[in-house]
């Protein structure tokens, strides 16, 4: 059994075009572990954003934050701009900006 074994597995190492089954081989399993990887991370960085979340809403809710300062704190680093009812953006830097008409 190991005899056979041994024979097939120098057959492949002699076949003209081991190399290149082997590169097909080699670069489909990174690109798999890839995606799972950058699957796994986006699901963990949308966990942790969703927990600030509820921990700002409870700060907020036993009164030890100011809801506008939540609100803020929720937008901090977002490139989207929301333009509040009194013409405020939020969320379109460091600090607030009044909405150009």
């Amino acid at each position: 059994m190991t005899t056979l074994l041994a024979s097939d597995f120098e057959t492949l190492l002699n076949h003209r075009d081991f190399i290149a089954i082997l590169a097909i081989v080699i670069g489909c399993g990174t690109g798999v572990i890839a995606i799972i990887a950058t699957s796994i991370a986006g699901v963990m960085r949308t966990k942790a954003r969703e927990a600030t979340k509820r921990e700002i809403a409870a700060y907020v809710a036993e009164g030890s934050i100011d809801p506008d300062k939540a609100i803020a704190m929720l937008n901090a680093g977002t490139t989207s701009c929301e333009i509040m009812s009194d013409g405020i953006k939020v969320g379109c830097g460091r600090s607030p900006q009044r909405a150009q008409a």
